[in-house]
């Protein structure tokens, strides 16, 4: 979204119900903005740095309501693992249980890949576990994280890089690389890739929605997913042969091996769905 210089103020509202019982509020573009303070001199301090930023002629951001300056330096801070972070408690409620397993798969993921040059965690495997168990899982806060899993997470916030960073095509693709990859270091399955990176991708859209980028950095980046093996293995599939030996070993069982020796030689010879070969009599044509 583009920048605004239609910046209005207003006086400093109290509100002695509440903790931070001074609010200090602002419109860019019309959009309503706000923030409150324990003291009033903090809120006057406040007000003032934001009125100097707008008569010096910087522009302001609608979404976030902060001057140029000033998001370019929170830009600078805030980190990914942060960002994820508030992305899942915010879309957490409103969200299926399995979009929640697949966004914290994806986050688990593709977040150690965003961190630092040459930092590398202790354990990846319980950073991992960790990541996906109780950092992006929201039904987990209630309670404090296992010291070990602290530990990883303690680690993961220091070295996690600042979002601005992340529009860097070689960082970018360097956390696409991980999705690829299991945390052993064997090659994911590339529906699961593909699973993983439509996730990421929407969280993405969020920090463009907050002002972070300008577009989405994920479009128009040169990365190729893995393809989608169309063909079958011929190691997970039984030969002829092998089908037939099992079948007879299936029948010599005793009580119902018979009973299961027809279902599963219905299954194999005549290409049946479980159900239907299970119903299946000797009348039957």
């Amino acid at each position: 979204m583009a920048m605004s210089y239609k910046v209005r103020f207003w006086e400093i509202r109290e509100r002695p119900d509440r903790r931070k019982g001074f609010e200090v509020r602002w419109t860019v573009g019309g959009r309503e903005k706000s923030e409150s303070y324990l003291t009033k001199g903090l809120a006057e301090s406040r007000r003032a740095k934001l009125i100097t930023a707008a008569r010096d002629g910087e522009p302001f951001d609608p979404q976030t309501g902060l001057p140029a300056a000033e998001l370019r330096d929170l830009k600078q801070r805030t980190t990914w693992y942060a960002l994820a972070s508030e992305y899942i408690e915010q879309r957490w409620d409103r969200t299926p249980g399995n979009t929640r397993r697949t966004l914290a798969d994806a986050l688990a993921t593709i977040t150690p890949a965003f961190v630092e040059p040459g930092a590398a965690p202790r354990d990846p495997r319980v950073l991992r576990r960790a990541l996906y168990s109780w950092a992006f899982n929201k039904k987990a806060w209630a309670t404090d994280p296992p010291e070990e899993w602290q530990v990883a997470l303690d680690w993961m916030q220091r070295h996690s890089l600042p979002v601005s960073e992340l529009e860097e095509p070689d960082v970018l693709r360097r956390g696409l690389d991980a999705l690829c990859r299991k945390v052993d270091g064997a090659a994911a399955a590339a529906k699961t890739v593909n699973r993983k990176k439509a996730a990421a991708n929407e969280v993405f859209g969020a920090v463009v929605e907050r002002g972070y980028f300008t577009q989405n950095p994920l479009n128009g980046l040169r990365w190729t997913a893995p393809e989608v093996a169309e063909e079958v293995d011929p190691d997970c599939v039984p030969n002829p042969a092998q089908v037939a030996r099992l079948l007879a070993a299936v029948r010599a069982l005793p009580g119902r091996g018979p009973h299961l020796y027809a279902c599963f030689g219905c299954m194999y010879y005549a290409g049946m769905r479980p159900a239907a070969a299970c119903h299946r009599t000797v009348g039957d044509s």
